[in-house]
């Protein structure tokens, strides 16, 4: 083969030789030396070079002596239990870089956990925990024949079983302490009973872990309550010395019937909404989709495989390896954040939904209905997974060197309180043109979330499907049909859709909405309120971070505000220069 770079250079290699094959290459040599063409031969030795970055699967080695951390396939996955290697939280990057989640506190909120577990007892904090459902400080699950108040102490396995004491697994953070509160286990839910749950401790408590929600039943819309919407407000400010307490929120386990920005907990801003995979890279079946869901982990939904399950601690001292549901992958986030917080425990709760969005991989993930796009700003996600799936490797490293990200604002682009109607066959499309408040103080030039806040109601609330559009051209799904949803009255009263898949656009130009119906049923509706709320950065979050890896989302990020911080500065430039002439 003619080499580029030198004139009558040439790189000769035979094909199918092998090294053992000597004399053959002897030969070879030999008649080049022969050939008059040739004025000289030279042998090319041989080096290795190795891909940086690349995790070779055999190269792991975590000795545990816990009987079940070989099934754990989300935390190392070696192929078991059917599954794809590699396709894990690779926590074993983290762990050995050190960080373990000890000095952080995880809250699991649920039906409360027994602490007495010989895999948990020496990582309990009880003077973060406390029983809501009873009124008093040992959130100890009530028995029951069929083991139904097993959730929580499944949870706080996944995330703080310690390591290396031949029992059950190990957790994600297995040094980290695990608070019980318990809130679940009573006739009926209170807004009290969750505010008190969700602003208990915050400045002992770093990360809340919730595993539940309104109904999963493809027909409710429901939320946070005034007190707990108020409790959540207090936390992301004052939590944390005011870095913010984290709240993790699974996704939901309505399925394709279902859409979880319907559920007020998990499409909050305030929340990181966690979906899930399977060991596999498919979703699970109970997944729901939303635009407002940042990040992904693992669970199982589809398997028979009876080790396909997530393996965790159970109650009265048992173990189990059939935890499922997004249950068990709120609590794994939960974990991995813990370790960022050991790594940096000045990351604030938006920092850590930053480094959600940055450091999580699509890894081999993929769904056959909702395929894998890229927003404005090149940053890649998913409707039902995200940004990927977390990666507590890359998540520590960057948190360790991360400069906290600028201060956040607030602006209202636009409204519309006309009635609009929508029939069917058509689609209603609205726009609202903004400069996001460019000017004033609460300009918002960097997005992080966005948000329509709708009223509209329809003869089946059900068929009504909603996306937008940002002025970079990103298509978000507001709001997908729910076949079981037959509400006619009551609609959607200034409900605030979330989206996060515009996470870094400029939100300047027009955002486009349309509403319509899907099936073949004739229906009717009309649209009320489309309020658009933007919420981000005036400055370039990325700029002052420093960048390791050059193939990162952080690094094409800097890049593209660098050249949008540069093209700027020159329009203005020409601008002051246009105005003296």
């Amino acid at each position: 083969i003619a080499l580029p770079f030198g004139e009558g250079l040439f790189h000769f290699y035979p094909q199918n030789t092998h090294q053992r094959r000597s004399k053959r290459s002897l030969r070879h040599r030999q008649h080049l030396e022969k050939d008059r063409r040739v004025k000289n031969v030279l042998d090319q030795e041989g080096f290795g070079r190795q891909k940086r970055g690349y995790r070779s699967i055999d190269e792991i080695y975590i000795k545990m002596t816990d009987p079940l951390f070989s099934k754990q396939w989300y935390l190392i996955n070696t192929g078991q239990a059917d599954g794809t290697p590699g396709l894990d939280l690779n926590v074993a990057e983290a762990w050995g870089l050190g960080y373990t989640g000890r000095g952080i506190t995880i809250a699991i909120m649920d039906d409360g956990i027994d602490y007495l577990h010989p895999d948990l007892a020496s990582n309990y904090n009880a003077e973060a925990s406390f029983d809501f459902s009873s009124n008093d400080p040992y959130p100890y699950p009530r028995y029951t024949n069929d083991w139904f108040n097993s959730h929580g102490t499944r949870c706080a396995g996944e995330v703080s079983a310690a390591a290396n004491n031949n029992i059950c697994g190990v957790g994600v953070a297995y040094n980290s302490k695990v608070a019980g509160i318990r809130m679940l286990d009573q006739p009926f839910m209170t807004d009290i009973i969750e505010a008190s749950s969700i602003s208990h401790m915050p400045q002992v408590i770093d990360i809340y872990s919730a595993s539940w929600g309104p109904t999963d039943d493809g027909k409710t819309v429901d939320g946070p309550r005034e007190l707990t919407l108020q409790a959540m407000a207090d936390g992301v400010n004052k939590g944390r010395g005011g870095k913010g307490s984290i709240y993790v929120w699974a996704s939901g386990d309505g399925g394709s019937y279902d859409d979880c920005n319907c559920d007020g907990y998990a499409s909050s801003m305030w929340t990181i909404s966690i979906n899930s995979a399977i060991n596999d890279g498919r979703t699970a079946l109970y997944d729901e989709s939303c635009s407002s869901t940042l990040a992904s982990t693992f669970s199982n939904g589809r398997k028979r495989n009876p080790e396909a399950g997530v393996a965790t601690t159970d109650l009265y001292g048992n173990c189990t390896l059939r935890h499922s549901g997004t249950s068990a992958a709120a609590p794994e986030a939960a974990g991995v954040f813990a370790l960022a917080l050991e790594a940096n425990p000045n990351l604030t709760w938006r920092d850590m939904q930053h480094l959600s969005v940055l450091t999580s991989k699509r890894n081999q993930l993929h769904d056959e209905v909702h395929q894998w796009r890229r927003n404005g700003v090149g940053l890649e996600f998913n409707h039902l997974f995200g940004y990927g799936v977390l990666d507590a490797g890359s998540m520590v490293k960057m948190a360790k060197e991360w400069k906290t990200v600028p201060e956040r604002f607030h602006c209202v682009a636009g409204s519309l309180q006309d009635v609009h109607k929508i029939q069917s066959g058509g689609k209603l499309i609205l726009t609202i043109s903004t400069d996001s408040c460019h000017g004033k103080d609460n300009f918002v030039r960097y997005l992080e979330h966005v948000q329509a806040v709708v009223t509209v109601n329809g003869s089946r609330r059900g068929d009504l499907n909603i996306n937008m559009t940002s002025p970079m051209g990103t298509k978000s799904i507001l709001l997908s049909c729910r076949p079981r949803d037959d509400d006619a009255k009551v609609g959607f009263d200034k409900w605030p859709f979330m989206t996060t898949h515009t996470w870094g656009e400029d939100p300047r130009g027009t955002w486009v909405l349309e509403v319509g119906f899907q099936g073949d049923e004739p229906q009717r509706g009309a649209l009320k309120e489309w309020t658009l709320m933007l919420h981000g950065t005036q400055s370039a979050p990325y700029i002052d971070q420093i960048v390791r890896n050059y193939q990162s989302k952080l690094a094409m990020s800097k890049k593209e505000e660098l050249e949008e911080e540069l093209d700027e500065a020159v329009e203005r430039s020409l601008k002051s220069l246009l105005s003296k002439n």
